[in-house]
């Protein structure tokens, strides 16, 4: 075995040294593992060397923590040490570099190899954090999470997200160029790079995404299929036996297969995928999970087990490194990285140079850019938003639609599009341009019956920094979009999910497409907004509000016509950032034996609420009616403003929305009622399924007549 310790550049010339892998027929410990797989390799030793450091700084992280996933890191790590150091535009001095390549580990449970990486190559990730590896308060967590870690582009935690963002990524990359560029001023140029394993590719939100790729024959995009044949249960044949190469082939991509411990042959398969610029690539890289551990390589437990006191020292010996050393980073190897860091600062400078050029040559596209990087969004929201007038009656979808014509028109970078729902959704937006290779700078986004991959599309065009972006589906349809929905509010994006078809209203397509739950759903996520405009207006200011948000918006609209509130008489455009605000109050002076109640509603139901209250004006029964299209905006508010709507001493409280109950009841109070609904829906006519459920004025009111009073 090879075990010297003196490395050269592999651009110092001919002569480098090198460990040449040959045959053998059983792997015992303390043989170098390369043997017995790879026969007649060739490695540049200050490859190998810097590889096995990346591997062993793995299982060192993993060990420590006594939790994680070994196996990734020892199988995949010459594939991610080609992507850093030989082929990646990056800048660990800043990671935030506008035109940095993008690297997403999609299999993100092998996030210590990511970590040793970041480390090495010089981003600000010191050694303490890969010690701290999956402890409290680290900054190298079990899973990517973006936001937190330096060089981290996305969070990537259930498989099959983080492909499907990068997806969205590249269409950003090519969306922003179109925009942006022209000839000599390639200001938008970068690749996305992904790391994707057995398991991203069998979950359905990969396939969605990558046909979705192949269609609009994204060649900024390159995966590396990490194919170990491994997952938790054991070998994949037990559940996947397609030919993943031949169903890219069919999705539109280039591919290409390689031996993934073989560094130059990766690299000719990088560069190739990069020559291909009509189709996104897939290079299935063949791997051993595992790699180098003579107990538990190509094995399930290598998955998501720490190898073991025993098991990392037998490692240790076969890569020829220091058996009782922890996080051992030999001092070359510190040096080889170190030009990652050297490289990225040179890169960086160079665009800078061109970016000075770019703004004397085209100062409205700088500030424009510039602005919308600072998130310094300022418009004139007066002019810019429509006031819809009270003689108008008008569902909030079609409502949602002027609006979001009038933004497109004056704020840039605002894209989306629908999941095959543009007409119903009111995404469809004239003059239309759809984005695809023809039109890389149209801003209506065709996601087809896509609604997973629709999700993480939109989380990739929000990473990009530039777009603002949009996607529409039927509010049922939001159970396809939740994993995307959750990382949306964890990374805190400004990703706008608007969701049509709000209520059993809908009517006729019935309970399979009338939703119940899913308002309560949204509502549970932390970081995401849900706001249920009551009418046009509301709407108007909806769009705003998600505009201006910090992080994810969900707007949920009706399908139904509803009226139009009076802006003279109802501070509606007002009132929605605040939450919730009083629409109807009580008379100034109360009569003598009247009683009051407190009436809550979002949504179309507010309508109803008024309704209601005409009829208990007749019974002496004063109703304060509140709107309340957003409870998240609402508890936002000082604990004075929302004591002023919702007065702690009225306790005669009742809440009105045709969907699930949960979680209205902490506003309702002990005692109060809430009329929603606590099973699924029905097919008939909307108004018709409204009746059937007691959604009617009368029904509410008798509810409210038998309320014994309290306040």
């Amino acid at each position: 075995m090879n075990t010297s310790r003196n490395l050269c550049s592999r651009n110092s010339g001919s002569f480098f040294l090198g460990h040449i892998i040959k045959p053998s027929s059983v792997t015992t410990p303390g043989v170098n593992p390369y043997d017995t797989q790879h026969p007649a390799i060739v490695i540049p030793m200050p490859d190998k060397e810097a590889i096995d450091t990346v591997r062993l700084l793995a299982v060192d992280m993993v060990e420590k923590a006594k939790s994680g996933h070994p196996g990734l890191p020892l199988g995949a790590a010459a594939i991610a040490c080609v992507l850093f150091t030989r082929i990646m535009n990056h800048s660990p001095a800043n990671p935030g570099w506008l035109n940095r390549d993008r690297f997403v580990l999609s299999a993100g449970h092998g996030s210590a190899l990511l970590y040793a990486l970041l480390h090495l190559t010089g981003y600000d990730l010191g050694l303490e954090e890969l010690k701290s590896f999956r402890q409290l308060h680290s900054r190298t967590p079990g899973h990517p999470e973006y936001g937190l870690t330096p060089g981290v582009e996305t969070t990537t935690g259930p498989l099959g997200q983080g492909i499907a963002t990068a997806v969205g990524m590249a269409a950003a990359e090519r969306h922003a160029a179109a925009l942006l560029n022209h000839e000599g001023f390639d200001l938008i140029d970068h690749y996305t790079f992904v790391i994707c394993s057995d398991g991203d590719l069998m979950e359905g939100v990969s396939g969605e995404a990558s046909s979705l790729a192949g269609r609009m024959k994204l060649g900024r995009l390159i995966c590396i299929y990490d194919s170990n044949g491994i997952s938790i249960e054991g070998h994949t044949s037990l559940t996947f036996t397609e030919n993943v190469r031949a169903r890219y082939e069919a999705y539109g991509w280039h591919t290409d297969e390689v031996d993934g411990n073989d560094t130059e042959a990766i690299e000719r398969a990088v560069l190739r995928a990069k020559a291909v610029t009509d189709r996104p690539s897939l290079i299935v890289a063949r791997t051993i999970i595992g790699f180098g551990s003579p107990g538990k390589q190509n094995t399930a437990s290598a998955h998501g087990e720490p190898l073991g006191p025993e098991e990392t020292r037998l490692v240790k010996r076969a890569f020829g490194f220091p058996e009782n050393e922890e996080f051992f980073i030999p001092a070359a190897v510190r040096d080889y990285f170190s030009g990652a860091r050297k490289k990225g600062l040179q890169l960086e400078a160079s665009w800078n140079t061109l970016w000075k050029s770019y703004r004397n040559r085209f100062p409205e596209n700088a500030e424009k850019l510039e602005k919308r990087l600072a998130l310094n969004d300022e418009y004139d929201w007066e002019s810019l938003l429509p006031v819809f007038a009270p003689s108008l009656k008008m569902a909030t979808r079609q409502a949602s639609k002027e609006t979001l014509a009038r933004l497109k028109a004056s704020i840039p970078f605002l894209a989306g599009g629908s999941a095959d729902l543009g007409p119903s959704c009111g995404t469809i937006i004239e003059p239309n341009i759809d984005f695809g290779p023809e039109h890389p700078e149209g801003d209506n986004f065709r996601f087809g019956i896509r609604e997973h991959a629709m999700g993480a599309f939109m989380n990739g065009l929000a990473l990009s920094g530039i777009i603002i972006p949009y996607g529409a589906t039927f509010l049922v349809f939001s159970d396809y979009m939740k994993p995307a929905v959750r990382l949306a509010a964890l990374m805190k994006l400004r990703t706008i999910f608007l969701f049509s078809h709000d209520s059993i209203a809908l009517g006729e397509d019935g309970p399979t497409h009338q939703p119940v739950e899913h308002l309560a759903m949204l509502r549970a996520i932390p970081g995401l907004t849900v706001i249920r405009p009551a009418d046009a207006n509301e709407t108007a200011a909806a769009w705003k509000a998600a505009i201006l948000r910090s992080g994810p918006t969900a707007i949920v609209l009706s399908r139904q016509v509803l009226p139009v509130l009076d802006q003279s008489r109802f501070p509606s455009r007002e009132g929605l950032p605040k939450g919730a605000y009083v629409l109807r109050d009580w008379p100034d002076s109360a009569k003598p034996g009247n009683r009051r109640v407190l009436v809550i509603a979002s949504g179309a139901e507010v309508h109803l609420a008024f309704e209601t209250a005409l009829l208990l004006d007749r019974e002496g029964i004063e109703a304060r009616i509140v709107s309340m299209p957003s409870t998240e905006l609402f508890e936002e508010q000082p604990e004075t403003y929302r004591n002023a709507i919702l007065p702690p001493d009225m306790t005669d409280r009742v809440v009105i929305e045709a969907a699930s109950p949960f979680g209205w009841h902490r506003y309702a109070g002990n005692g109060g009622l809430v009329f929603g609904i606590d099973r699924f829906g029905t097919s008939a006519p909307g108004s018709t399924a409204l009746r059937e459920f007691g959604f009617t004025a009368e029904h509410i009111a008798d509810g409210i007549r038998k309320m014994p009073a309290r306040s």
